[in-house]
């Protein structure tokens, strides 16, 4: 079992104080448009609606590389995020494009589900060709303490990834208390995810600042007890240039710019991409 580190009790004055030393980073305008960029490099576009369409996803992947402008330095996105009956369509469409596919699977975005159903999903995705699944924790369950079930759930869905990457999303605006956001990425990492990654997008607060840093501090810590790299992808209302930049600037203050690439850092988004595009010049 995780022995569980204590998080600091902190008021929300001095929640925030943290938060701004560490996101409130000064940059030259060409300094802020290489951020940008930076940026627009992590995204996984993202499309996750119970209307989605052949033609819409397709409409997707062309976004996903059609923005590439090597005039403008502007790159391509890191991945495309789809549910799984659009996997290998994605595949087909983005051959040759160096842009992953990302699936969401495992009961998203509630969860609840029993395992064998969640197993069964990660393979049909991982079968139809995803680079990555995203997955998302059994909240209730961690909610009622029972840490080893959540634990042994990520294990047997890492397992069931073979070589496609884990991103566990912990959906911190459920679990509510920093504790639990810190139990949970303890969890998420010891039990095998590649990535942690914040939120599925469908329930308010979707990403935070507040579990950025927490999330991000976890990183750290098993990073300097094990040396291995785990990934952070905050997702859920990131749709401005400068609320992305806020995050990117935590990343880097927690954890270096040795996080700041695709394999280390990923924002889920729909709507960001067109706003960097608008203000990348």
């Amino acid at each position: 079992m995780i022995n569980f580190a204590a998080y600091p009790t902190l008021s929300e004055e001095q929640w925030q104080q943290k938060i701004n030393s560490l996101a409130d980073i000064s940059y030259s305008p060409e300094e802020l448009q290489q951020v940008y960029r930076n940026i627009l490099s992590m995204v996984d576009l993202t499309t996750l609606e119970g209307s989605d369409t052949t033609p819409k996803v397709s409409a997707l992947c062309k976004k996903a590389y059609e923005i590439e402008d090597a005039g403008l330095h502007i790159p391509k996105v890191a991945a495309v995020c789809v549910y799984p009956t659009f996997v290998r369509q994605c595949k087909r469409e983005l051959q040759g494009k160096e842009i992953h596919v990302a699936s969401v699977a495992g009961a998203f975005p509630s969860g609840q589900s029993p395992l064998f159903v969640k197993l069964e999903e990660i393979k049909y995705a991982v079968d139809e060709g995803a680079d990555e699944i995203d997955m998302v924790i059994s909240r209730g369950t961690f909610l009622e303490g029972d840490y080893q079930v959540v634990f042994y759930e990520i294990a047997s869905i890492k397992k069931a990834c073979g070589a496609s990457h884990l991103k566990v999303i912990l959906e911190t605006g459920e679990l509510i208390t920093p504790e639990n956001i810190r139990k949970a990425s303890e969890i998420a990492i010891n039990a095998g995810g590649d990535f942690i990654k914040t939120s599925t997008g469908k329930i308010q607060p979707a990403a935070t600042e507040h579990a950025a840093v927490i999330m991000c501090e976890t990183i750290k810590e098993y990073f300097e007890k094990t040396g291995k790299h785990i990934g952070f992808k905050p997702a859920g209302g990131i749709a401005d240039a400068a609320t992305a930049v806020r995050y990117y600037n935590i990343v880097s203050s927690v954890l270096g710019k040795e996080w700041l690439n695709k394999n280390l850092f990923r924002f889920g988004a729909s709507r960001l991409v067109d706003n960097l595009i608008n203000v990348i010049k």
